[in-house]
């Protein structure tokens, strides 16, 4: 059996995961504080058939989630995507692309929840007169102790959290549960009936697709879990099927309590449900649960996107510094300190939806290219096998959907994430141009 590229130079990410840690981490990263919002946007559209467009949607990520299962199982390495791409076409560039379009991903989404964090805060304690930017701050700067201090103590702090936010769905679900029978979970908006049921779940199911974003995360900690080869797969897809079972469970809570046409146009969609079916739970109780949900997305995409760049290093698309290990904590510290030093600036500048909106589209194309390089590698002789294999049409239908996905969201959207997602491309493939150049310079 061959082997992958060698192993780095000593210190090493330390091994401390095991399959219950790497289960609530993958959970976790997909929990967030996105369904919050999106069963109302995605009842908008189905109606109170919104629940099929879970199972749809899960149906959907499940075809990039198992190819990530598989990769797991075969090369277990931080910056997993990055290595992958480069082992299948042998081009750095796509590499670079691929992993600096996830970096781009989880500096957006940390940088955004730190405000929202910061907002949460100021209305929970009454801070109103300490600058958001502060706080948002003092957040960063927490995140980043802990994602240096270890990775042990990163997942019991992802632990903690994902119990906590799932604990917040499931009082959503127990509230409502007495609720449950009083509608046709079928019923779609009249005004779509010419439509047809499948073709709207349909629809409904490209925005409930993002509620599954993150599963990609358990990747990127392979060379910290114990036994990769087993305990990735196990873990990403049990999580892929608890997520799917509370997601189910909040839809049909929420179209059984509020009315769907009323539930697509609340603000916060689950808070109008507790209202309805609690009114004497404490509100200031669901504002704790989001700063969990909220903090645990945070912590998450701030873990991954330092073993990105300590992956990438490893492969010599990043300078070496880059990839150094801490020899107490080991934790890469310089690429934690780098991110620290990249996402206070990005905190504090305006249009953060837009480019958090545009990251999304890159990540549609790393699962692309992700699929796509799964399928090369299994049908490439001499590839090592892994524990966990999938039929070769897995990674294939799964890299058309991720296009089909871009393709509907740039026809149907605004113009403005496609635009913004083009200038980051042309951005980090400017950034290789220089990276290799400079590389070179010195034999020349």
């Amino acid at each position: 059996m061959s082997s992958p590229l060698p192993e780095p130079a000593n210190p090493q990410l330390k091994r401390a995961v095991g399959p219950f840690e790497l289960t609530l981490y993958a959970l976790g990263s997909m929990l967030g504080s996105g369904i919050y919002a999106l069963v109302g946007k995605a009842a908008g559209v189905v109606g109170n058939a919104v629940w099929l467009s879970f199972v749809a949607a899960l149906c959907a990520a499940l075809l990039t989630a198992l190819s990530y299962a598989s990769l797991g199982s075969r090369y277990p390495r931080a910056g997993g995507a990055a290595y992958v791409t480069d082992r299948a076409f042998g081009l750095p560039v796509i590499s670079f692309l691929v992993g600096l379009a996830l970096v781009c991903s989880g500096m957006t989404s940390v940088a955004t929840q730190s405000r929202v964090f910061a907002s949460n805060m100021a209305q929970l304690f009454g801070w109103q007169s300490v600058p958001i930017e502060a706080l948002a701050l003092g957040f960063l700067l927490i995140m980043a102790g802990i994602v240096f201090r270890g990775i042990r103590e990163s997942m019991w702090v992802n632990v903690v959290c994902t119990l906590v936010e799932a604990g917040g769905l499931l009082i959503v679900i127990a509230v409502s549960f007495s609720f449950w029978g009083s509608v046709d979970y079928f019923e779609i908006p009249p005004e779509k009936a010419d439509v047809g049921t499948a073709l709207l779940i349909l629809q409904g199911s490209i925005l409930t697709f993002f509620a599954f974003i993150g599963f990609e995360d358990t990747y990127n900690v392979a060379e910290e879990v114990k036994n990769p080869e087993t305990t990735i797969p196990i873990a990403l897809v049990s999580a892929m099927f608890l997520a799917t079972v509370l997601y189910v469970a909040v839809a049909i809570s929420a179209v059984s309590v509020v009315p769907y046409s009323e539930l697509s146009t609340a603000a916060a969609p689950l808070a109008a449900v507790m209202e309805r079916a609690a009114p004497a739970f404490p509100a200031v109780a669901l504002v704790a649960i989001t700063m969990f949900a909220v903090g645990n997305t945070a912590l998450v995409n701030y873990v991954t996107a330092s073993r990105m760049l300590y992956g990438m290093s490893n492969q010599g698309l990043l300078p070496v510094a880059v990839g150094r290990v801490h020899a107490k904590r080991q934790t890469p510290h310089i690429a934690i300190l780098l991110l620290f030093a990249l996402l206070a600036p990005l905190m504090l500048s305006a249009g953060i939806s837009e480019l958090a909106a545009a990251t999304v589209l890159l990540l549609l194309f790393t699962f692309a290219m992700v699929n796509a390089a799964l399928f090369v590698l299994k049908r490439r002789p001499g590839e090592p096998q892994g524990r966990f294999e999938i039929p070769d049409f897995v990674p294939a239908l799964g890299c058309i959907l991720c296009v089909v996905l871009i393709v509907v969201r740039v026809v149907t959207g605004d113009i403005v994430a496609p635009l913004i997602a083009g200038i980051l491309i042309a951005g980090i493939l400017g950034l290789y141009w220089l990276n290799s150049h400079q590389n070179k310079a010195p034999q020349t």
